[in-house]
């Protein structure tokens, strides 16, 4: 399977979902306020598929299932060697930097709340990363995502060079 695309088949029970932020918005009215949420979730099955999604509704409880339908339409798969990601990366959206890098194994996930999901829900377990800029969850979710699609697996960079795997990580 190619990197960065959809997944061809992903088992939604397979799939686990995380809310990562909740947010309660009021709207002025005759009446008085009147409140909505919006929630943002992260799904994956653990095994390099991950995607996010926004919901919105009257209701908490309404505005998660909105955001997990969203996210299960939003899916990418990432390539991921030996349980971590295959290079240093940089992620950009918005006001929102990450820097993501390999780490050795046994490390565990170094990464900050919004980022911690998007590469947990992945399955991505050991990993270093920093959230640079904005923290606002949105822009940090869309900055990591970012940054786990420019990833590129060591085979796939092997075939565009045209030299062999071992190569690629020798030299």
């Amino acid at each position: 399977m190619s990197t960065n695309t959809k997944p061809s088949k992903v088992n939604e029970s397979d799939l686990k979902e995380r809310v990562v932020a909740i947010n309660r918005v009021a709207k002025v009215v005759k009446g008085g306020r009147r409140f909505s949420f919006s929630a943002i979730v992260v799904v994956g099955d653990g095994n390099g598929v991950v995607g996010y999604g926004l919901g919105k509704a009257n209701e908490v409880t309404d505005a998660i299932a909105k955001g997990i339908d969203d996210a299960k339409k939003n899916l990418i798969q990432i390539p991921m060697l030996k349980h971590t990601v295959p290079h240093e990366m940089e992620g950009k959206f918005s006001g929102g930097f990450v820097l993501i890098k390999p780490a050795a194994p046994g490390t565990g996930v170094l990464a900050g709340g919004p980022m911690r999901a998007v590469l947990e829900s992945a399955g991505i377990k050991d990993v270093l990363a920093k959230s640079k800029g904005s923290s606002n969850p949105h822009n940090v979710i869309k900055a990591t995502i970012d940054a786990l699609l420019k990833m590129r697996a060591p085979h796939q960079v092997a075939f565009q060079r045209g030299v062999k795997l071992e190569k690629v990580f020798n030299g």
